[in-house]
């Protein structure tokens, strides 16, 4: 299984996932780069920009992605 794969998958278990999880569940390195390819094969991701906080304190920022929904008729 691919990493794409991996992250295909995990996505449709589990909703979404963030750079921290595509590492520590999935060994994922760089999420981006894999989400750019998922894009180049036609999948339709939603990149979504969360805050929070680090172990300091501090504001950070970081993206969640997710499977667009698939309108129906």
């Amino acid at each position: 299984m691919t990493q794409c794969d991996k992250i295909i998958r995990y996505i449709k278990d589990f909703g979404s996932i963030t750079t921290m999880q595509a590492f520590q569940d999935l060994g994922v390195t760089r999420l981006s780069g894999r989400i750019y390819d998922l894009k180049a094969r036609g999948y339709r991701i939603l990149t979504e920009r969360v805050s929070g906080r680090n172990r300091y304190g501090e504001k950070v920022h970081y993206f969640k992605y997710s499977l667009m929904e698939e309108e129906t008729a």
